[in-house]
């Protein structure tokens, strides 16, 4: 999507050797580009939410160095109060933004560790950390990120002594697909303006770098100033 694409050119631009993504569609176009930079790129198609994908993912592609989890999903017309099949929804979300990366972290971690360390980044958001900036924002897509945060927290602490850095990074809202339909009140926004998803990739790739080999636990808000912690 919007910010693993993104992600994926800013480590290729940073000189890693290869990269393995992951999305539920099809991802030609970015592997075809990543191979014209003479990156070794493959592609996984598989659904993130599930544990046995997250598990034939991570088998396949074979040792990692680092992993950003940063598939999730906010749907916008439902009526938490009103809707009757909200709960069904509700569900989808948490698979997807919450469970998903207790999945891929379940995978990873003990290889990560076996090899001596590694670096995961998880994406949080900003409505994790204030409710989220627009009125239309529902109360399930607050709570899975409010999760991720505190997932963060805990993997953190059990990791670090294993050698394995996990981080997060809190976006603002960011101009992908996902966000594409709703209305971001940007005039009251300090920087009158969304962020760009290479504004959320390019500090994931610092945290996959060796320059951060010292944060662990760390969540960076990166919202242009709409959050301040």
């Amino acid at each position: 999507g919007g910010i693993g694409a993104a992600t994926a050119r800013a480590c290729a631009a940073l000189g890693v050797g290869e990269l393995v993504l992951a999305d539920l569609g099809d991802m030609d176009d970015i592997v075809t580009e990543l191979r014209d930079q003479n990156v070794a790129a493959t592609a996984h198609q598989c659904d993130l939410s599930q544990r046995r994908d997250n598990a034939e993912l991570i088998a396949a592609a074979g040792p990692l160095d680092a992993a950003v989890a940063c598939a999730g999903i906010c749907p916008l017309e439902e009526d938490w109060l009103d809707d009757p099949d909200w709960d069904d929804v509700f569900h989808r979300v948490i698979d997807v933004n919450l469970l998903g990366p207790i999945h891929l972290c379940r995978e990873l971690l003990p290889a990560m560790a076996a090899r001596g360390g590694g670096q995961i980044v998880l994406i949080g958001s900003i409505a994790g950390r204030m409710g989220g900036t627009s009125p239309i924002v529902q109360p399930h897509y607050v709570a899975s990120k409010g999760g991720v945060h505190a997932l963060i927290w805990w993997l953190a602490q059990r990791a670090a002594p294993q050698g394995v850095l996990v981080n997060g990074i809190a976006p603002g809202p960011i101009a992908t697909a996902m966000t594409a339909t709703t209305d971001y009140p940007k005039e009251k926004y300090p920087l009158g303006r969304i962020g760009e998803p290479e504004e959320i990739a390019w500090p994931a790739a610092f945290l996959c770098s060796p320059a951060a080999s010292y944060f662990s636990g760390a969540i960076l808000d990166v919202n242009g100033g709409l959050f301040v912690s």
